[in-house]
């Protein structure tokens, strides 16, 4: 029952996040108008999908961002057409995230700010970094390959998406470490995020 339990507070979580990452890109966003009608934007929603990861772990915290970004995109008429590529490359970025914050620094078994600082920001930087060169490879042969757009079109927006996906990257890997080692405390006490105690050996007898 308790594991049930946890399964569905993940869940109601991972809805949260997914909303945060929503909203902030319908609302908070600059669109800069590209040829063929396409366009790229400048906005903070990646840091609500890696902020997810360093909270709800990788699996929990990409899927959050997969399902708001992609049903962001799908509503709006300019991008619906790169829902499949964003549902795949924001779940990438929670699971590289995850990978590095949970599996590789295990933040959730330091008491230590400091530590758990630099660790949430190095994951982040990797969860993003992976995005920076992954967003304009995945989105040139998407669009040329997928699409069936010019390859002279593919071209100008894998190099403009690459431009502003890394401004995009440095400015949601700060927002991501400002506001996840301010709410840690807050979110350990109300059990958004379990201390997971380091499980030593017994001696030998």
């Amino acid at each position: 029952m308790e594991k049930r339990n946890e399964t569905v507070l993940k869940i109601a979580q991972t809805a949260l996040f997914a909303a945060l990452c929503f909203v902030s890109f319908t609302v908070l966003r600059i669109n800069i108008p590209l040829p063929g009608g396409d366009a790229v934007s400048l906005h903070i929603s990646n840091a609500f999908c890696v902020l997810g990861a360093l909270v709800l772990g990788g699996w929990y915290g990409g899927l959050a961002g997969a399902i708001g970004l992609s049903i962001a995109d799908i509503l709006d008429p300019v991008y619906i057409t790169g829902a499949p590529k964003t549902f795949l490359l924001k779940l990438c970025i929670g699971l590289v995230t995850g990978l590095v914050a949970h599996h590789i620094a295990r933040i959730n078994e330091s008491s230590d700010k400091k530590y758990v600082f630099r660790w949430s920001v190095i994951a982040s930087v990797a969860g993003l970094g992976f995005n920076v060169i992954a967003d304009p490879v995945a989105g040139y042969f998407y669009n040329q390959f997928i699409l069936g757009q010019p390859q002279q079109i593919a071209d100008i927006l894998a190099k403009w998406s690459a431009g502003v996906t890394l401004v995009n990257a440095v400015v949601s890997v700060l927002i991501a470490g400002i506001l996840y080692n301010a709410l840690r405390p807050v979110l350990m006490k109300s059990g958004m995020i379990r201390r997971k105690r380091k499980v030593q050996a017994e001696p030998q007898s």
